[in-house]
């Protein structure tokens, strides 16, 4: 066969590899403004320091203490941050459980995504033209459709993934009830079977420790131009809900391997 927020403390050590991680991928000195939906519309964030203050946030709670360590700030800079991004509604505090005088902080809004554009080495309409001109199946415009959308956000320097990967948190909370088992063999074997008969793409299971599978013809990514980053965010976020209810606890789904990165497959390594 082929095969929503917590008040659990973040691991420090998984906070610090994450955000190395994300400056490696998209460049820190690159991004240039994160969206935020808040109860009082969408905020931009556009100061590097609260950008990194909150990339820290979307991995767990934080002491006032934990943001100085490991925001590298002064406290009256972090200070400061957190009392204007708290006016804004994108970030909320509660009082430390374990010390009446401390505050724990947290993320109240969405992330939404960042503004950033970028530069593609295929032409958008050289790369639809070869699309209309060899496929003929409605399934496949339909994926021209998605990636036609998605290019032309990048293009304008708007990058979705955020909620694409919240849309899949959804659809894998819901799909969940079909694909289920307790035999974790027959759960993988039923997760390849709705991949396959939706036109999702093939999964396969290449390790059980840690459990890493790929996908060949991934509908989300598959004929995507080089972008230089993973592009599945979508089947991530499916993943990820996937198995957090399978496991009982959160899992951490990591794309290492995408077409997108000029790879013939998609891997994804879940924790």
């Amino acid at each position: 066969m082929k095969m929503e927020k917590t008040n659990i403390k973040p691991d420090r050590n998984i906070i610090n590899k994450d955000i190395n991680e994300n400056n490696h991928i998209y460049g820190s000195e690159n991004v240039q403004i994160e969206l935020f939906a808040t109860p009082k519309g969408v905020k931009a964030v556009k100061s590097p320091v609260r950008v990194k203050i909150l990339s820290m946030l979307r991995e767990g709670d934080l002491s006032f203490d934990e943001i100085v360590k490991f925001s590298g700030r002064a406290k009256s800079t972090v200070s400061s941050h957190l009392k204007s991004m708290s006016r804004e509604g994108i970030i909320s505090s509660r009082v430390d459980p374990y010390d009446a005088r401390k505050k724990i902080f947290f993320i109240q809004s969405e992330y939404i995504g960042k503004l950033q554009r970028q530069q593609l080495q295929e032409d958008i309409s050289a790369y639809i033209q070869r699309y209309i001109s060899s496929e003929n199946d409605p399934f496949e415009f339909f994926r021209l459709i998605f990636h036609t959308i998605r290019i032309s956000l990048l293009t304008q320097g708007v990058d979705i993934d955020p909620i694409l990967h919240e849309a899949g948190l959804k659809v894998g909370k819901a799909l969940y009830e079909k694909v289920k088992d307790p035999e974790r063999d027959n759960f993988l074997g039923n997760i390849a079977n709705f991949w396959e008969t939706h036109s999702l793409g093939t999964v396969e299971v290449k390790t059980l420790e840690p459990l890493t599978i790929s996908v060949q013809d991934c509908f989300e990514c598959s004929g995507l131009p080089y972008l230089g980053r993973p592009a599945c965010a979508f089947d991530s976020g499916i993943l990820e809900s996937l198995f957090s209810l399978y496991n009982n606890e959160k899992a951490r789904v990591k794309e290492t391997k995408c077409y997108a990165l000029g790879d013939k497959y998609c891997r994804f390594v879940i924790e």
